[in-house]
């Protein structure tokens, strides 16, 4: 069971240690209803060099009441502003298909059992669950019933919530990522908890990312160093556009700047043996030392320390050899300010 739960796959990509980073573009519902806007972020995310574009599913009447709380952010009730957001499963249809034939991933988080129902019979590899789901226990149970990998954000829930969510979760089905989150739009730096990457590792013993609402990708790239698995940011066209994660999003030079970190960073935390560095060669001569005589050396004279000195090159005799030196021969004349060489003394 538990080398079940480290080896995932979201379509045909395995997620965890060992693996490339995941990056995610959220495009949520920055399309603004529009097909054709999804599509432009489509080809941004896919310019920019993204793996995956994960939009949101909402059915209106099936998600909330039509008179339910609105958030500070939001400039419109919350029930009329998902009406205008939702996309029909043709529209779903077509987004796939334009995402797959750029090579990218599709995915959505469905808010209520029958956006899970249209993602399933679109054909999605991996459902993602939103962090105000997460309580929601017969919710998730019908999600992992569908036994697809399941990306859960965490970014308003307590320990013990998440305890019995992913309790919830592998009654039925043990292809679990977290991510760390913190549901601030923008999130200030000191609430990110980039060390709860960890700590959800080992609690909860599956892959770990972060989906992160900073408005720089300094956090992101910490991320990476600390194990995350996946990278999720909000993107967009446009910061300055109408609805409330445009602001905290990235455009697409952004995010292309973001995964050229990312893929640095991977590369640099590749094993690395400290004692094969061949390749610093010449390095190591102009600016490593050796021995060298510090005044002329007659022959037939006893070395002592006041005979030598240490300068660059490092082509010559090691400082770290000093005391094979000392104490020996020479067999021949030292001229000053000359490398020594071990053939040199008896």
């Amino acid at each position: 069971m538990r080398s079940e739960r480290k080896k995932i796959k979201i379509r045909d990509r395995l997620v965890g240690e060992g693996y490339p980073t995941l990056v995610i573009a959220e495009i949520g519902n920055n399309h603004d209803g529009k097909v054709s806007q999804a599509k432009k972020l489509i080809k941004d995310a896919y310019e920019a060099g993204c793996d995956i574009v994960k939009f949101q599913t909402h059915i209106a009447y099936e998600e909330m009441i039509d008179d339910g709380a609105t958030p500070p952010h939001f400039k419109e009730p919350r029930y009329k502003f998902t009406q205008r957001m939702q996309l029909s499963k043709k529209d779903h249809i077509i987004l796939k298909k334009y995402a797959e034939n750029l090579g990218l991933i599709f995915l959505s988080s469905p808010f209520s059992e029958k956006a899970v129902d249209l993602l399933e019979e679109i054909g999605v590899s991996a459902f993602k669950i939103a962090s105000g789901e997460l309580t929601n226990i017969p919710f998730l149970h019908y999600v992992a019933k569908k036994k697809k990998t399941i990306i859960m954000s965490t970014g308003m829930s307590s320990w013990e919530e998440i305890d019995r969510a992913v309790s919830a979760i592998r009654k039925y089905n043990n292809k679990l990522i977290l991510m760390q989150c913190t549901s601030q739009y923008p999130c200030p730096y000191e609430k990110v908890g980039l060390g709860v990457i960890w700590a959800l590792k080992k609690r909860y013993d599956c892959p770990v990312g972060i989906s992160d609402h900073t408005p720089t990708n300094y956090t992101a790239f910490a991320a990476v160093t600390l194990g995350a698995c996946i990278i999720e940011k909000h993107f967009t066209i446009d910061k300055s556009l109408y609805g409330p994660d445009h602001k905290a999003s990235l455009v697409k030079e952004e995010m292309r700047s973001l995964i050229e970190g990312v893929r640095a960073i991977e590369t640099a935390l590749k094993p690395f043996d400290k004692n094969t560095l061949r390749s610093l060669g010449a390095v190591r001569d102009t600016f490593q030392k050796s021995l060298v005589a510090k005044r002329d050396i007659p022959a037939h004279t006893k070395i002592t320390r006041t005979f030598i000195c240490q300068k660059k090159p490092g082509t010559g005799i090691s400082p770290v050899l000093i005391d094979t030196i000392v104490g020996k021969v020479s067999r021949v004349k030292i001229r000053k300010n000359t490398l020594l060489h071990i053939n040199q003394f008896k």
